[in-house]
């Protein structure tokens, strides 16, 4: 007894288009698939420096693929750009297909300066996991031909892969040695529906928002510099309780005049990136907060200078124009940092997925584990251990690659 074997009445090409970009080409190409009713099954394209990638999927009638064939091999030809012609089968269409219920993750590779070296330990991590790159873009702006010889460069490339890796632990363990090798940060982010739908972001001040610790400022004018500044080194690195080095530091401070505050304010060194990232922020429409354990008096001044929504931090307890040596309410430690990170996901309706802390001490840890994308800047190396996500390489701006926007949207608004 024979058996029939059916084979189906349509056919599905892959076309790769290749050459110099410029206006109508996917007009001109899709034009003639419409002609002949041809159904579009997926579409890419790329512009690398003013050369086309373009890449369709279609399936048609079988009678009609050859002529559908001639005409877009003449109309490349007319175009000026090279075309050619794939077959895929069933089979290979389904198993494409198969594989889109699969997860998406986010590999973002941030530095001043991304080489060839810097791609290939990542991509083949990408690879050693099992995992596809279904797509590749740079994110900041064109680099110049001297780019990385200038100090404030940034570079930022962004990867698009699907699957599920073989060893997540084991992934984040290999980026984190090609970070310490080769000086750029990595970030491995899950491409889930809350990635581009933040709408919190909670920042620590002090050696954060500003390069310095403020206490220290005040203790610098009190006389007592080198005593604070070894017990705030020896809190940040986690080594003592903070809210008892706090009050350590604070009792140090008694009888300096409050009018100091206003001229350290007024010299805070604020750190690079931080006017961009608010104004973008602002745009956005994100709620921004400060969650320090630092003062409420510079808190308010980075409030009012940037447009913070929110600053929580300690108040100093001040008589007679001068500080007392104490500090009036409770100490806003890790533990306090991390209960006003949800209160606030709370008071706007926000999910705690929807939230990012940014932070550098041992104090923020708990806010960055809290938070549905916890980062570490520029941080001390126990909490850049401890945080999944750290920027170290780039300004604080920097946040805003690993919300996946690009220089030219960010720079070019209306754009």
């Amino acid at each position: 007894m024979s058996t029939v074997v059916s084979t189906p009445n349509f056919e599905l090409i892959l076309i790769n288009i290749s050459g110099k970009d410029h206006s109508g080409v996917t007009s001109s190409l899709t034009e003639i698939l419409a002609r002949y009713g041809a159904s579009i099954l997926d579409i890419g394209q790329a512009d690398i420096h003013h050369t086309l990638s373009l890449g369709i999927l279609f399936k048609t009638d079988s009678s009609q693929s050859g002529n559908i064939m001639k005409e877009l091999l003449f109309k490349a030809s007319e175009l000026n750009v090279s075309i050619r012609f794939t077959p895929v089968s069933v089979e290979d269409y389904d198993n494409w297909v198969s594989r889109q219920g699969k997860n998406r993750w986010n590999v973002t590779i941030l530095g001043h300066h991304i080489s060839a070296d810097h791609i290939a330990k990542v991509t083949t991590v990408i690879f050693d996991q099992g995992l596809n790159i279904d797509s590749i873009q740079r994110l900041t702006g064109r680099m110049p031909l001297n780019g990385d010889k200038q100090p404030l460069a940034q570079s930022c490339i962004d990867f698009s892969v699907r699957g599920n890796p073989a060893d997540h632990d084991e992934m984040q363990a290999r980026f984190m040695q090609i970070v310490a090798e080769c000086h750029i940060d990595i970030s491995l982010q899950e491409d889930n529906m809350y990635r581009r739908n933040r709408r919190l972001i909670c920042f620590d001040m002090d050696s954060t928002l500003i390069e310095t610790e403020v206490i220290d400022e005040l203790a610098i004018r009190a006389g007592v510099g080198d005593k604070v500044k070894a017990i705030t080194e020896r809190a940040m690195r986690g080594e003592i309780d903070f809210t008892e080095s706090f009050k350590e530091r604070v009792a140090l401070l008694e009888g300096l005049d409050e009018g100091v505050m206003k001229e350290i304010a007024e010299n805070l060194p604020i750190t690079r990136g931080v006017e961009r990232l608010m104004s973008t922020l602002k745009m956005m429409g994100f709620k921004t907060a400060i969650l320090s354990g630092g003062f409420t008096y510079f808190g308010n001044y980075l409030k009012h200078k940037f447009g913070f929504d929110y600053v929580y931090a300690n108040e100093l307890e001040i008589k007679d124009g001068k500080l007392t040596g104490r500090y009036v309410g409770e100490v806003v430690d890790g533990r306090r940092k991390a209960e006003l990170l949800r209160l606030l996901a709370q008071v706007e309706n926000i999910n705690i997925a929807q939230t990012i802390a940014v932070g550098d001490g041992a104090n923020d840890l708990p806010m960055l584990a809290t938070a549905g994308l916890g980062i570490a800047f520029h941080a001390k190396p126990k909490v850049a251990e401890a945080a999944s996500q750290s920027i170290s390489t780039i300004g604080i701006d920097g946040v805003l690659y690993f919300l996946g926007f690009k220089d030219s949207y960010l720079d070019n608004p209306k754009a």
